[in-house]
């Protein structure tokens, strides 16, 4: 999952300092407890909570920095294509010292900047650091899948994967956003970048942005990299090959993400949605494990009683040949 904080300053006298960076990582020590790490300038804060799935070795470690020390990376996430970005890469004179994507994420920016992120298939918030031009730049996966919150304060930009890292800075108060809250009352959701604080924003999905600190502004530039397409097709195929068409994709979506150097495993509810998943992946991992959860029904009655789904899974998890625990 990993987590990431980081922030930017124009005015050394506003600088991040070291215990304040630490008190704002230890709120997501819980999203990752394989490790931590941080990088400081002048300028700029980066901090990284890791949890492991690729390369567990110290060339994991993060923030990751180029040789040159130019650029600075922060990353959570996971991009399911990395194994063939790196490839490209490498035919373009790129040495890895890692088996991780965190490397592949850096080195494509280097590459192509903000034109990397239409080369990617899968979710992430990252921040890359890059200290010739003292510029921050920031992404986040299409559909927003991994979290990335941002505040301004006094001529300070703070990030964070969760807002309670930012709360820990001294100049990002409580402040409730009625609006929000009505908003939320409302849908049932917030759909603005909007959160109940006020100082706090969500970095909005399929978008990229940075800060360059020698602009007299020193303001967010943000751009959106990728929205929905709903245009039909003007020559539509035949239903076997839409057929066709799924399955090669939802088996090729399942397999990229069993690439791990740690063991895989799937919840197991009982239904369609994870019971497909579960055997795409079982014919790839055998034993794979798989997980469910059950519910006390003595005192259930009625519709409750269907909410136990602890059966129909044992039953997949039979079919399957899962190693399943509940």
């Amino acid at each position: 999952m990993c987590g990431i904080v980081g922030s930017v300053w124009t005015d050394p006298a506003r600088a991040l300092d070291h215990a304040t960076l630490l008190q704002m990582m230890s709120q997501l020590a819980h999203r990752g407890p394989d490790g931590e790490g941080f990088y400081l300038d002048s300028y700029v804060a980066l901090g990284h909570r890791r949890l492991a799935i690729l390369d567990l070795s110290p060339l994991g470690h993060q923030p990751m920095q180029t040789s040159d020390k130019r650029y600075s990376i922060i990353y959570n996430g996971e991009v399911y294509n990395f194994q063939e970005l790196r490839i490209e890469l490498e035919n373009l004179g790129y040495a890895f010292h890692s088996k991780t994507d965190t490397e592949v994420v850096l080195y494509a920016y280097m590459e192509w900047k903000e034109k990397c992120l239409d080369r990617f298939n899968g979710m992430f918030a990252f921040a890359i650091w890059d200290k010739k031009e003292q510029k921050i730049f920031l992404a986040r996966d299409r559909y927003g899948i991994k979290p990335l919150y941002y505040a301004f304060s006094q001529n300070t930009f703070l990030f964070a994967s969760e807002q309670k890292a930012l709360l820990e800075h001294p100049k990002v108060t409580h402040e409730m956003d009625y609006e929000a809250l009505l908003e939320y009352f409302t849908f049932q959701n917030i759909f603005t970048d909007k959160t109940f604080n006020q100082r706090i924003k969500m970095f909005p999905a399929g978008h990229w942005a940075q800060i360059k600190l020698g602009n007299n502004n020193h303001q967010l530039e943000r751009h959106k990299y990728w929205d929905f397409n709903f245009e039909e097709p003007e020559k539509p195929l035949k239903e076997e090959e839409y057929v066709e068409e799924l399955e090669f994709l939802f088996k090729q979506a399942v397999n990229r993400q069993l690439v791990s150097d740690v063991d895989v495993g799937s919840y197991l509810s009982g239904g369609m949605d994870s019971g497909s998943i579960t055997s795409i992946a079982a014919t790839q991992l055998p034993y794979i494990k798989t997980f469910t959860v059950g519910f006390d029904l003595h005192s259930a009655s009625g519709l409750e009683l269907g909410f136990d789904e602890r059966e129909k899974s044992e039953l997949m998890s039979y079919l399957f040949k899962t190693e399943h625990y509940e």
